[in-house]
């Protein structure tokens, strides 16, 4: 379990659901990437969600890789994230999950309907 609670705002953005076919094209653009965040022993801390709110900033679909642990420990490290940067879940294998938030000044991926 996590041991402390994120005190970070949530940014306003608006949460867009993502449909079937957005999720599949996102997940075919997140195939080749590299994890950009790697979480450590501490799990998801204040400092990992405000590195993950600047790298999905800039990038808006970003490839994360969880810390060791048991599948409890990695969906609680993945709500912290989603809610701590108001992200959407595109997918997760194993100890990799790939996240998305549209940057609403500077869209950078065209979403198909």
């Amino acid at each position: 379990m996590i041991p402390f609670k994120i005190s970070l705002q949530c940014i306003e953005t608006e949460r867009m659901p993502l449909s079937p076919s957005q999720k599949r094209y996102l997940r075919s653009l997140a195939h080749d990437l590299h994890p950009v965040i790697l979480l450590g022993a501490k799990g998801a801390t204040e400092a990992v969600v405000k590195e993950l709110d600047l790298a999905l900033s800039h990038h808006e679909l970003v490839k994360v890789k969880l810390s060791g642990g048991d599948k409890e420990e990695r969906e609680e490290q993945i709500r912290i994230l989603l809610e701590g940067t108001s992200a959407e879940n595109v997918q997760q294998i194993g100890h990799t999950v790939v996240l998305f938030r549209r940057n609403q000044d500077d869209p950078r991926l065209a979403l198909p309907r």
